[in-house]
């Protein structure tokens, strides 16, 4: 698994059940119905207005409908004298009223982003649907800063206040041209009694931000940085993120380290926090350090980094195998990455992430921090501390799934996540490589997401992570782009004697601020993920603009009598695949094509060369992959559209192919 919000989770790493990226729906509850609206939120919508519901060329106001892009709301009547230089463009809309007598809410225009279809747009437009942070950080922000700027310097009185580290191999291993380093590694070892010292070195960032600071209310205001196909939107001014707090080589840095013992099956046997101070010898990324790993003997490189390196990798394999012994769940999504054109930042190519050992032996290092920083401040501060709560999904949510499953001669046995961990396991195919993966990506998407909370609002039992197979996990690792790592600090530099704790967790009130935070935190998770998503979808939309594709594999994830929901791997594509236009009717349909089963789990039809044809989830096809012009003022650049190719598709008659096997 990963911590799928760790670094390693915005370069693309397999995620694991902490993502909250494969959000199941929440299972059905009776719950009443809305007699009153007591309060109305006021909310700013961005789409396009339609100008087919108003007169272009006039110059008086008028009264036109907006569609919004997000499709939960309604269309908005809008008075406007300008629907000609609007017509096009992206705008955002305020709602104002909804009469009980109309049929829309009437609202006013606020601004322009600019025009549809654009990149720089759509994107502006994602970031304004999502809340997240785009202005300039402001001056009373930047003014928190050193004022020496990059010319920072440690000074004595600071090491003097630290565990002095700079003489260990220290190095950090991350993606290609990684610049916000938050964490770095060592290993000395064996040791006298045969266990080794490992160090999770962290930046430093609370040396920087203090506690309610304009700094730090922004930080906490934007809760993380959110990873976009084509930048970053720092939590953080970047002096910070890709400077002073990032962990660099060859430079010495402010860390607040946790120091480990553990044995060589990966037990822990003492745990010691500090600030420190630190020099990492090399940034490694994962490609280097993966031959590090792989020279087992040391035979091309007996250097002190790269057998530091050899022994993270050999005890992060212990470390794996007694999370996957306790019921870990190692899930999949399928994300891709975008090679774009240095001039245009277009995309040029679009692939699958490729992970290799050197990423599951950051990831066993951090994943085992935070478990260990969590057990330490739970002791110290049990009402204060803020956790990651990973709940057991409900058994009902894996019933599909388990009968899709069961259709190909496997059991999925949801009892405990150490069950269905073993499930998945034996759920391979050694014909069919990629089975194995589509089986743990719709798993993932049975699951709820994780969300933080304050160790005072639930009782132990509930602070159990199931994915991870721990009772206790919290954010530690990665405070350069995450608030809720931050706090987690702040307690902690608390807990070991090295500063009091700030004024707002001190006080006997705390509880309803750490829920404020908590909220606030989980909110923002939760945007900038979809905004990451909602990026690599305009970036795919982009890519197939201009190349589409032909004769792609993909595999069924779904099928009913009138339609077949497929994946494309290759691209991280899904889209559904219609049998027939609407036009053709219920009976005439059945007749051609028809469900094997009542779960519809298999589709049978007589293609047009009168050859039969079944097909079942998880099967494979091929599918050509083209971008349809927009079809209406929500949309942007045109919706990515998928023809099956093979097997033949059903012949319903009285139609062009090309139209009967519209998406």
């Amino acid at each position: 698994t990963v911590d799928p919000e760790d670094a390693d989770a915005a370069a693309g790493a397999t995620l694991a059940a902490d993502c909250g990226d494969g959000e199941a729906p929440p299972a059905p509850e009776v719950a009443g119905h809305v007699v009153g609206v007591l309060k109305r939120e006021p909310r700013q919508l961005c789409g396009s207005l339609d100008e087919a519901t108003g007169d272009v060329h006039a110059t008086r106001a008028q009264s036109v409908l907006f569609v919004p892009v997000d499709r939960r709301f309604p269309k908005v009547r809008v008075e406007t004298r300008q629907l000609a230089r609007l017509a096009g463009m992206r705008v955002v809309v305020a709602v104002d009223a909804w009469a009980d007598d109309e049929r829309y809410p009437r609202g006013h225009y606020v601004k322009t982003l600019g025009r549809r279809g654009d990149k720089a747009v759509e994107t502006a437009l994602i970031l304004q649907e999502l809340e997240v942070a785009t202005a300039p950080f402001s001056t009373a922000v930047l003014a928190c800063l050193p004022p020496e700027g990059e010319a920072f310097v440690i000074t004595a009185e600071e090491v003097a206040r630290r565990m002095d580290l700079r003489a260990l191999d220290v190095c950090s291993i991350d993606p290609p041209g990684c610049r916000d380093i938050d964490d770095a590694l060592h290993c000395v070892g064996p040791l006298a009694n045969g266990n080794y010292q490992v160090g999770v070195h962290i930046a430093d960032v609370t040396h920087f931000v203090a506690s309610g600071s304009p700094l730090d209310l922004e930080a906490a205001k934007r809760g993380t940085s959110t990873y976009l196909v084509d930048r970053r939107l720092d939590m953080l001014p970047i002096l910070l993120t890709a400077n002073l707090c990032s962990l660099r080589g060859g430079v010495e840095r402010l860390a607040f380290s946790a120091l480990l013992e553990l044995t060589p099956a990966g037990d822990v046997v003492a745990a010691e926090f500090a600030k420190t101070v630190i020099k990492s010898r090399a940034a490694l990324t994962y490609h280097q350090a993966q031959v590090f790993i792989d020279d087992a003997d040391g035979a091309h490189d007996a250097g002190p980094v790269a057998a530091s390196v050899r022994r993270l990798a050999k005890l992060g394999r212990a470390l794996r195998a007694k999370r996957m012994a306790a019921g870990a769940l190692t899930l999949a999504s399928p994300e891709v990455k975008f090679m774009l054109s240095n001039e245009s930042d277009s995309p040029t190519d679009v692939g699958a992430y490729q992970l290799v050992e050197a990423n599951s032996t950051v990831e066993e290092f951090m994943l085992l921090a935070n478990v260990e920083v969590a057990k330490f401040l739970l002791k110290k501060y049990p009402a204060l501390t803020i956790l990651r709560h990973h709940p057991a999904p409900p058994p009902e949510r894996f019933e599909r799934l388990r009968a899709m499953l069961a259709a190909h001669g496997f059991d999925l046995d949801v009892a405990t996540s150490k069950t269905l961990a073993d499930s998945l396991d034996a759920a391979a195919k050694p014909d069919d490589a990629y089975f194995n993966q589509l089986a743990r990506i719709l798993t993932t998407r049975c699951m709820a997401p994780a969300k933080y909370f304050c160790s005072n609002d639930k009782d132990a039992p509930d602070y159990v992570h199931y994915g991870l197979a721990a009772a206790v996990y919290t954010h530690f690792t990665s405070p350069i782009r995450r608030y809720a790592d931050v706090v987690a600090h702040r307690l902690l530099a608390a807990a070991v004697g090295f500063s009091p704790l700030p004024p707002a967790l001190g006080r006997g009130d705390a509880k309803p601020e750490l829920a404020r935070v908590c909220a606030n935190l989980n909110r923002r998770n939760r945007n900038a993920q979809v905004a990451s998503r909602e990026s690599i979808a305009l970036y795919t939309r982009l890519f197939f603009k201009d190349k589409p594709q032909a004769k792609v594999a993909a595999r069924v994830l779904s099928l009913s009598p009138r339609k077949i929901d497929v994946l494309v791997p290759r691209y991280g594509i899904e889209a559904t695949l219609y049998l027939a236009p609407k036009a053709v009717d219920d009976a005439a349909l059945e007749k051609v094509v028809r469900a094997d089963d009542a779960d519809d789990l298999a589709l049978a039809w007589t293609d047009p060369g009168g050859a039969a044809v079944a097909l079942r989830v998880f099967d494979a096809v091929e599918v050509d992959i083209f971008v349809a012009p927009p079809a209406s003022a929500a949309e942007d650049v045109g919706s990515i559209r998928v023809e099956l190719v093979s097997p033949a598709p059903p012949d319903f008659g009285g139609e062009p192919a090309a139209k009967k096997r519209r998406v």
